[in-house]
This record gives C-alpha cells, structure tokens and sequence, in this order.
C-alpha cells in the first residue's frame, strides 16, 4: 500500500481526540441499568481489544438500550465468522488478505478503533518485575529456538548488571489464528531476515517452538504460571495481572517501554492518502519516541446502504465510539485513541 498524505504530529492530536464532552459514564441523571427492548447486534473477534470493546459495549448498552454481544475468538474467528455471515460484524487486529476481501465479494470496511502495543512480558521469580531489555533480533532468534537460555550472552549483553539465571526459556504463543500473532510476527519479519524467511506474517503461523495458548487470556496464564516463560500480549493484560513488561529497542536504536505515549508516537508516522482501506501497518515506525510494536485494531463491517435496519444500528454505534467521550476511554486502559484525521476519514467513508 502507498501512503502520501503526513499528519501532524499525534500527540498533539490527541489532546484534541481526547476533549469535548464527558464520556457515557459519567453523564449526569442516566441510570446504570441499560435500556429494555432495543436492538441487539453480535460480533466477534480479536481478543486484543476485547478489554476495551467490553467498556464501550456495555457503556453504549446503558446510554441507547442496544446490545453489543461480543465472543473474544481471536481475529482469525473474526474474519470467518464475518465471511460466514454469522456475525453482524468482525473485530481483528491482522487485517484482511486480499484473497480474504475477495471471498467476500470485496463487501467488506476495515474501521479503525484504537491503537495498542503488543508487551513481551516473562515470569522471572529471581528478577522479581526487573525489566528487561531485548531487540528485535534477539526477539527472533529466542522464538525461533536458536537461543534457548535466560543467561545466553547475547540477552546479558544487553541487561548489563542483572543477575540472569540459568534456566531454559520457555517460548509461549497464541494456538489460535490471532491478530496479536500477526502485529507480532509482522514485526520480527521486518527485523528479522530468518525470521521472515522461515516463519514469515500471518494471524497464524508455523511455530518453530514453544507452547501455545489460546487467546490473549491463555497467554497470560501460560505465563503467570511458567517460571522461565516468555510470551507475547496486549499491554493491557500484562499490566492486570502484575507481569513486566520488557523495554524493547526501537529503529532508532532507543529502549522503550510499551505506553501509551510511545504508541501514539509510533502511529505519528503513519501517512494514509484519502484512498485508504485503512490496512496500514505502523510495526517498527521510525522515530525515537516509537514503540516497535504497536498497531491499529479494526472492526470489519460491510459496506450495506447505512438506511437499512442492521447497517444503521452499526454506524450509529461507529460513530459513537469515533466521538471523544468513547476514545478517552482508550486511553484508560492504555489503548491510544485514533488519530483525528483518522476519526475525520473513517467518517467520511462510511457515510458513502
């Protein structure tokens, strides 16, 4: 995909995504029970956002009486189930293939809803939540197998001081087609020339090692409950469950935290020209303030007359999550909100 058209710098964006009016929640005089008797859509899909889509569903329930039912299945469920036609929607965080958008018929919108970063968390009991350092590199080469101990030189070359024990390392990935698999494996083919000879991108993908689990959810527990584990996860359930989360060295060579500052400089970068589908990869983005591995989350609708019943029961909850009150949500549970030229394009394109 070519990207022509630069934006203003996001942080200061965000700052504007982020004010106006209060968010649902906090609207004076409205009941916490939702409405009785209205619509009801279903979706499923990418476990990566499900934190945050449960917030706003369960928000949008209360203020207009529709319900959101929701499975948290992974993005690779997502998108069949969406080609199916067994949902009114999909969530995923791998963007569709083009073979993938022709099975559909090309009836298919990817709808950006936020932004995160996927944490390389580990369960170290004799570091305690010391935080380690790792590089892309380095990355690969522990999930491809070839370093497969805590006190290999190459990790202490980079953790200088920090007493690394001698055990194994125990790789855990997801065991389910993922979008969380494909923001990371997206992310160690552009670092990684073996990795993205071997093993390549995919929502799933041939593991060389390790064990699996399903769901951001399965990882995390695999995790918490393997001494000598690492695994790959949305910033969101390692903070929730008390695991560090690893600095990871971005293109222009600086140790970074996942944050949500770091996420919104990564997406700084991204250049969408008026054209976009909006499939726009922002792994390893350039500049110092850039966490290596963060992306867009998307919902997949179709692209249905907005009049008809179903068509407009989506877009009125699109545009309700595209307004500030939604967004600031986000950013409470460290999801960065859209950009706002985003939110403005996104807009544009479903009212076609």
């Amino acid at each position: 995909m070519s990207h022509t058209t630069p934006y203003l710098p996001f942080l200061a964006l965000l700052v504007l995504a982020c004010g106006g009016e209060r968010p649902p929640s906090s609207d004076p005089g409205r009941t916490d029970a939702p409405r009785s008797g209205g619509p009801v859509l279903t979706g499923a899909g990418a476990t990566f956002p499900a934190p945050l889509y449960s917030k706003w569903f369960d928000a949008y329930a209360k203020e207009t009486g529709v319900r959101i039912n929701y499975q948290s299945i992974g993005s690779g469920g997502g998108i069949r189930q969406f080609t199916e036609g067994t949902v009114d929607f999909g969530a995923t965080d791998g963007p569709m293939t083009d073979e993938q958008i022709a099975a559909v018929q090309g009836n298919v919108r990817h709808v950006p809803t936020a932004l995160g970063a996927v944490s390389l968390t580990y369960n170290l009991p004799a570091l305690g939540k010391t935080e380690l350092n790792f590089d892309g590199g380095l990355l690969a080469d522990i999930f491809l197998g070839r370093i497969t101990r805590w006190n290999d030189g190459r990790i202490a070359a980079l953790n200088p001081g920090v007493a690394l024990p001698a055990e194994d390392i125990i790789v855990v990935h997801r065991s389910d087609g993922s979008g969380t698999t494909f923001i990371f494996t997206d992310y160690l083919s552009k670092v990684s020339p073996a990795w993205s000879r071997q093993v390549g991108r995919a929502t799933s993908v041939n593991w060389p090692i390790g064990l699996g689990g399903k769901g951001n959810e399965g990882v995390t527990q695999q995790v918490k409950q393997s001494p000598g584990s690492i695994g790959y996860v949305e910033l969101i359930y390692a903070i929730s469950n008390g695991l560090p989360s690893a600095n990871l060295r971005n293109a222009s060579g600086v140790l970074l935290q996942p944050s949500l500052k770091s996420v919104a400089a990564a997406a700084a970068g991204a250049q969408l020209p008026p054209t976009t589908d909006f499939r726009v990869s922002i792994t390893n983005a350039p500049g110092p303030d850039s966490y290596p591995i963060s992306s867009f989350t998307w919902l997949l609708i179709g692209k249905e007359d907005p009049d008809t019943a179903r068509a407009g029961t989506i877009h009125r909850f699109v545009a309700w999550m595209l307004g500030p009150g939604a967004q600031r949500m986000a950013a409470d549970l460290h999801y960065a909100p859209l950009p706002v030229p985003v939110i403005e394009l996104v807009r544009q394109r479903i009212a076609r």
